[in-house]
């Protein structure tokens, strides 16, 4: 029998990659501190993107989930956000015009502060120091002042999210996402790239299509469907002290939400059976996901399902594969027939950035981005070949201008990685390449949904 649950019996379980606090008091008194804030995101809200998912997992829609590998306290401004909640939208307006169907957009965004690391400590020049655990924990520099985990971060961290937050749903519900702007989304520098043409002409059927609806007397203005769009946050729950402050019980129906985010995830590093942050998923009742690396074996994988999903409902678990190119089809395919065979409802998508990191002959951390669509498409490829449905996309990946993976149709090059090299974690694709990959999941959904599909 599973143990009872409560927000904190986490706590007596094994818990990775956390950073270590010299001062307990002080961090206590940030916790408190935050648990008496309000919320960030509210229960109604996981609930419907709960049921979206579902809509997901059963073939009627697809997933769209991008944003910053981590957020940073320094390059925080309303211009990135923007910025890059443009180019979601232009993402999901490519594969929902292409391929008729509907997309669900979420942001790793407002909340997307910490990372895993692969080892505790960084050494440089015989100097070891804690590893940089993303701005939530403490600061890029190397030296013992900005290495040291300060729990005033978590304070900053939150105002940053409530920040982005707001500005989120102007964007969202404000006139900003109407189709009659379709035209403006283009940023400056994806305006001259070689997808110009292909967007332009995107646009102009939509204006087609709009100016049709007018004629008929339907009026985008008067639509909200049209005028607003529905966007949602999520993060990698990692800093479970975080996660349990904003935990709260929803007055409607009883159950507990964490209220950071809309949706959660778990780590390919810390999703453990029996360990804090499957105990800590398993008691909330937002949509949540799992990554899902070649490590993983079927066993494991069904018995995480069913600890994480009892009831085998379809909105609530997104399975987030990334295998990294050319191992899918060595490990993908038998992880989905288990899965498939044994009746699990689950939303399946894929991951092609975490497992295509390179270094270049510069020094720079990069990826391949023919890797990532590579991978995109073996993903693909395995759920035609087991007749199963192929659910969403996880990008990490920025509205800025970098030049962080190498290649795409405005290639980046690895001479020219240090142009515009700005993340503080992991290699982001920019606007460019991002579009460039909604046009490939766009045709492959074409293709793979029949004309009878339910809509």
């Amino acid at each position: 029998m599973t143990a009872p649950w409560t927000p904190d019996s986490w706590r007596s379980r094994p818990i990775l990659q956390q950073p270590r606090y010299p001062d307990a008091q002080a961090l206590a008194t940030v916790e408190q501190t935050l648990a008496g804030y309000p919320p960030l995101v509210f229960a109604g809200e996981a609930r419907e993107l709960r049921r979206q998912f579902a809509e997901v997992t059963q073939g009627r829609a697809f997933l769209l989930q991008g944003g910053d590998c981590a957020e940073s306290f320094a390059e925080f401004s309303a211009p990135k956000i923007r910025d890059t909640f443009k180019v979601l939208l232009q993402m999901a307006v490519v594969m929902t015009f292409a391929a008729g169907c509907p997309v669900v957009k979420v942001g790793r965004m407002a909340g997307q502060f910490a990372k895993p690391r692969s080892a505790d400590n960084e050494e440089q020049d015989g100097l070891s120091l804690p590893a940089y655990r993303g701005d939530i924990v403490n600061a890029i520099a190397f030296d013992a002042a900005s290495r040291n985990p300060d729990p005033q971060r978590l304070l900053m961290a939150y105002h940053q999210a409530t920040a982005t937050l707001n500005l989120l749903r102007a964007f969202a519900q404000g006139g900003f996402a109407s189709l009659d702007q379709v035209h403006r989304w283009n940023l400056d520098f994806v305006a001259a790239s070689a997808l110009t043409d292909r967007f332009q002409h995107l646009a102009e059927r939509i204006d087609e299509s709009l100016a049709f609806m007018r004629a008929c007397g339907v009026d985008a203005q008067g639509t909200p469907q049209l005028r607003e769009t529905s966007f949602f946050t999520a993060h990698e729950a990692l800093l479970l002290n975080y996660e349990q402050a904003f935990t709260r019980r929803d007055s409607l129906t009883g159950d507990w939400y964490d209220c950071s985010a809309h949706m959660l995830w778990i780590g390919d590093r810390t999703r453990q059976l029996d360990g804090a942050h499957v105990e800590f998923m398993r008691g909330i009742h937002n949509p949540i996901g799992v990554k899902i690396g070649p490590s993983t074996r079927p066993d494991d994988l069904l018995r995480l399902i069913d600890r994480l999903n009892p009831q085998n409902d379809p909105g609530r678990l997104n399975l987030i594969v990334r295998m990294g190119a050319d191992k899918v089809e060595a490990h993908f395919p038998e992880l989905l027939a288990a899965v498939e065979n044994e009746g699990r409802l689950v939303l399946w998508s894929s991951d092609p950035m975490h497992g295509n990191t390179i270094k270049a002959s510069s020094g720079y951390k990069t990826r391949d981005f023919a890797a990532v669509l590579r991978e995109v498409e073996q993903f693909f490829a395995v759920h035609q070949a087991q007749g199963s449905w192929a659910g969403g996309i996880h990008i990490e990946m920025t509205g800025q201008n970098v030049t962080e993976c190498i290649g795409g149709a405005t290639p980046v090059t690895e001479a020219g990685l240090s142009d515009r090299y700005h993340t503080h974690c992991d290699p982001r694709l920019n606007a460019d390449q991002s579009l460039e990959l909604a046009f490939m999941i766009a045709e492959t959904l074409k293709k793979v949904r029949k004309p009878t599909d339910p809509q």
